[in-house]
């Protein structure tokens, strides 16, 4: 099945705000749904105009544009996680939320991917953060963060290095929570992250 334990949301609360210690942002758990739906859990995909996830969230969303919901099926085209833009919940409030591979919590059988960290990047996503490597270049506004640097694609595993805009310097940012690599590879947030961060959510959510 895929139901997660009451420890393993707990767990999960846990290292969300350990992971955005000294951001403003905290997280507090305020009730915990459990909805058998075969459907739902085995057949949805990873993209935010999905049947079944539609149908999902429309079911079970609860509260305003400041409450985070997270739901969690086994995705089925391997997606990890999946989440709303702040400016999206106006057009679309019962889409908002965050949608977790169910095995990702910290101490999950999701191999590499165990940490929590994968809910600390779609939070921030959900708070209005986009990838490090959003806009796939090397010019351009990228992420719309200053101190992130430009970076033109994505990083798996766990690389010792990786710069993909080597004219510019800088390095790849493979220790970032907004980057792909492995959780074990993932430490941190910039203060330009953050500070975007307050301003989306301060602008659609709070």
């Amino acid at each position: 099945g895929g139901y997660i334990s009451n420890s393993a949301v707990k767990k999960s609360i846990s290292a969300l705000n350990a992971h955005y210690k000294g951001s403003g942002f905290g997280f507090k758990l305020k009730q915990i749904k459990r909805k058998k739906n075969t459907n739902w859990f085995k057949k949805m995909k990873g993209n935010p105009t999905d049947s079944y996830m539609i149908a999902m969230k429309n079911a079970l969303h609860t509260g305003g544009a400041s409450t985070l919901n997270v739901y969690t099926v086994d995705f089925a085209d391997n997606t990890l996680g999946l989440a709303a833009f702040p400016w999206d919940y106006y057009g679309f409030p019962k889409r908002d939320g965050v949608v977790l591979q169910y095995n990702a919590y910290p101490g999950g059988s999701y191999k590499n991917y165990n940490q929590g960290k994968v809910l600390t990047h779609e939070v921030a996503h959900w708070l209005g953060v986009y990838h490090t490597f959003q806009g796939g270049s090397c010019s351009g506004m990228g992420d719309y963060v200053v101190d992130t640097p430009q970076q033109s694609t994505v990083s798996w595993g766990c690389p010792a290095s990786k710069d993909s805009c080597p004219s510019i310097g800088g390095g790849d940012n493979i220790h970032n929570f907004m980057d792909y690599t492995y959780d074990k590879c993932k430490t941190k947030f910039t203060k330009g992250q953050m500070t975007r961060a307050t301003q989306m959510s301060n602008s659609y959510r709070f």
